[in-house]
């Protein structure tokens, strides 16, 4: 049977009431399911067993042996006393779980954190003196309103903001951070900090020179300190040694290696114990002290203007460094134990963790780099393993104080160099950065510098703006593509057949910017026809970018429809070159006069007021060069947005085209209930989506009643059914149908 003519599509365009009701409109489904989303531990809790409670227990015991010490060292970093590494510690492994999407991540003091704490302590004390001697009062109140902050940002779905931050931002900052960090503690394992004059807070080269200005005064804390360090690296190239070499006993090397820290304190707590017993109150190496039993500072955190005022400036830096962190380590490990975590309600967690911390006296807390590592190759199976992490730290806060009393600061400092050591980039890792991005290089570079020549909260602005004003340099200076048509066959038969598929013609840049081979050279569309292609996003930064290089060309390979349109030359306007005489003698006859321009909209997500207003300013412009309505194409526009916008502009359709050329779907070899059919058809006939009439619909059918074996139906071989609107002629599902669609309607125009 034939085929029948299609039946014609008019696509319904979109109206802000629908975009409101799609994405606005709030459900009772929606209200349910986003409430539940803020409670993750329901998905899973009501499952828990005995299983997965051995791993929790394992990697919940292992992480808390490890988190004790570090707590209490980033807590130096942070210039509090020790205990509030400990209370952060509890808070943030007890409350996690219950908002958590990752059984990962380990929040709690870190090393970033806490040397930036310290710094904004450092900045604003001298103008709090009533909080000299009570610096965690304000500690508590950056923590309580950070955590307001990022709890806001998560409850409005915010998350995706992380996502401006780029690879190479987040590795300068932590680069910098470790080696500012790293150089901040050497004089502390050294011995040399104490010395007038010497602020280990200064900027990363000065704390370097003046290390180096005041090495004579280094005392017995250089013996514990690098001893201890040596010690730490020695245990971990050791283990992994060994599980290289007996690979069966891998998980054995791995815990040794993970509880070496623990090991170490240990160790030379208990030679601090043995030299200092009978000299506790001058004692021979610098040590902790007095650790108060309990939550000495449990209280309700104290939130005033003078505080506000004072840390308002320091906020952004937190911020980021608060969802940095965080956000990027519970990524990483989500992809490397396959699952995948939700950004916004780890902000949740993060913000809730920050808002009660200071409750019990923590001061900010965010995801932990070492730990999260150590709880994930532990065997955790949930994030109910924090509470574990929290009874063990508690029984620290209860048991250990007297023990605390001997550990050496240069232990400590020991304890933080080697931790920080991890976030350091690789050589490996920068000469990645390289191969991909010179760019990006330059800038990770930059962030770098900037924490060790200045600070790390300028570090984090420097990459940060960096990386922004990178992104919108791309984007203004996007770059469209003329392309044009090469021939192909596959170099092979495809897989179970012997014969070679039909030819199909492909669209390849003319200039073989896509690193096609130059040795093939793609065929320039005859007649006037030009196809463009934009290759980023239609917008106000670069729409005046795109149109310019295309005209420039447009203009530069065709002449224009009157040579000297301006009758004489002292009509000519300034800046028009054109011929210098009436006739066309300096007109290049032999290029074509413009009749169409195809834009290919494949990679456009988006259109604005302006890039719109722009195409139409560019069209009048070409309408005038070409003494003649140029028509204009345009090819694989995804969104029915951006049909709308370009439709609101007066593009896909003129009074006098229709469509001639269009991409149809074939609908065959079917058999439905007539009657059923064709209500269906004539159903959506009525809704403004189908245009037909009854007759021409049962003429595209062929009836087989009472014909034998087929009882009551109505069957069909062929019934063409349009891809897009038949009533914008000028919108095309591909490249191949715009030109053809370009090319008749050219043929038409000569003839005529």
């Amino acid at each position: 049977m034939p085929e029948r003519e299609p039946i014609l599509y008019v696509e319904p365009l979109p109206s802000s009431r629908q975009w409101v009701s799609q994405n606005l409109a709030i459900s009772r489904t929606k209200a349910v399911t986003y409430v539940q989303s803020l409670f993750p531990i329901f998905t899973w809790i009501y499952r828990y067993n005995w299983t997965w409670f051995l791993g929790d227990m394992v990697a919940g015991v292992t992480v808390g042996v490890v988190v004790i010490p570090q707590g209490m060292a980033y807590a130096k970093l942070a210039q509090l006393p020790p205990e509030f590494g400990l209370y952060s510690s509890f808070v943030g492994c007890a409350l996690y779980f219950m908002f958590a999407t990752s059984k990962d991540i380990t929040i709690g003091p870190v090393a970033v954190m806490s040397t930036l704490m310290g710094n904004i302590l450092h900045d604003v004390l001298p103008h709090l003196p009533q909080y000299k001697d009570t610096p965690w009062v304000i500690a508590g109140c950056m923590s309580l309103v950070l955590g307001c902050i990022v709890t806001a940002l998560g409850l409005l779905r915010l998350g995706f903001i992380v996502d401006f931050i780029p690879l190479p931002a987040i590795a300068a900052f932590m680069t910098g951070s470790a080696l500012n960090i790293a150089m901040g503690q050497i004089p502390t394992l050294m011995g040399n900090n104490s010395v007038k004059g010497f602020n280990t807070r200064d900027p990363t080269y000065l704390v370097f020179g003046n290390f180096f200005k005041y090495i004579k005064h280094c005392n017995l804390n250089a013996a514990v300190g690098l001893t201890s360090l040596f010690l730490l690296y020695a245990i971990r190239a050791g283990c992994k040694y060994s599980a290289r070499r007996w690979p069966k006993r891998e998980k054995l090397f791995f815990f040794i290696s993970t509880l070496r820290t623990a090991f170490v304190i240990l160790l030379y707590t208990l030679i601090s114990f043995l030299v200092n017993r009978n000299h506790r109150t001058s004692p021979k190496f610098s040590i902790l002290g007095v650790v108060p039993r309990g939550f000495k500072h449990m209280q309700v955190p104290t939130v005033n203007s003078d505080i506000l005022s004072a840390v308002a400036g320091k906020l952004p830096s937190a911020i980021i460094v608060l969802i940095i962190e965080h956000i990027s380590i519970s990524k990483s490990f989500g992809r490397i134990n396959n699952y995948t975590i939700n950004p916004n309600q780890e902000l949740i967690a993060i913000g809730i963790t920050n808002i009660f911390g200071p409750f019990f006296g923590a001061y900010p807390a965010t995801g932990s780099f070492s730990r999260t590592a150590i709880k994930s190759k532990a065997g955790v199976r949930t994030p109910l393993a924090g509470v574990i992490t929290a009874c063990i730290v508690v029984i620290a806060i209860y048991a250990l104080p007297p023990v605390f009393f001997y550990i050496s600061n240069a232990l400590l400092a020991a304890v933080i160099i080697h931790a920080v050591g991890d976030l350091v980039s690789t050589p490996t890792a920068i000469k990645m950065f390289w191969r991909i991005s010179p760019f990006e290089f330059v800038i990770f570079w930059a962030g770098v510098l900037v924490s060790v020549f200045s600070s790390i909260d300028n570090g984090i602005y420097t990459t940060v703006a960096a990386s922004a004003a990178l992104l919108l340099f791309r984007i203004a200076k996007a770059q469209g593509k003329f392309v044009g048509t090469v021939r192909v066959v596959y170099d092979q038969p495809p897989a179970g057949t012997s014969s070679y598929p039909e030819s199909r013609d492909i669209f390849v840049p003319l200039d073989h910017s896509d690193g096609s081979n130059p040795s093939v050279t793609p065929q320039h569309p005859q007649g006037g026809i030009f196809i463009y292609r934009l290759n980023e996003g239609y917008l106000y930064p670069n729409a005046v970018y795109f149109t310019d290089h295309m005209t420039a060309e447009v203009t530069a390979r065709t002449r224009p429809g009157v040579a000297n349109p301006y009758g004489s030359l002292g009509n000519r306007p300034w800046n028009d070159p054109g011929p210098r005489h009436k006739d066309d003698a300096d007109v290049d006859m032999s290029l074509p006069v413009l009749r169409a321009i195809i834009l290919d909209f494949n990679g456009v997500s988006n259109v604005d007021i302006t890039s719109i207003q722009n195409l139409v300013d560019v069209r009048q412009q070409l309408d005038r060069y070409a003494d003649r309505p140029v028509s204009w194409h345009f090819a694989g526009v995804k969104s029915p947005w951006i049909r709308r916008a370009l439709v609101a502009g007066g593009f896909g359709s003129s009074s006098a085209a229709t469509r001639t050329v269009f991409s149809v779907a074939t609908v065959g070899a079917l058999e439905h209930k007539g009657d059923q059919l064709l209500s269906d058809v004539k159903n959506a006939n009525s809704q403004g989506q189908l245009l037909s009439d009854e007759e021409f619909i049962s003429e595209s059918f062929t009836s087989t009643q009472d014909k034998p074996g087929v009882a009551n139906s109505t069957s069909f071989d062929t019934l063409n059914l349009p891809i897009l609107s038949t009533d914008h002629p000028f919108f095309h599902i591909d490249l191949d149908e715009a030109l053809k669609a370009a090319k008749l309607e050219s043929d038409v125009v000569l003839k005529k």
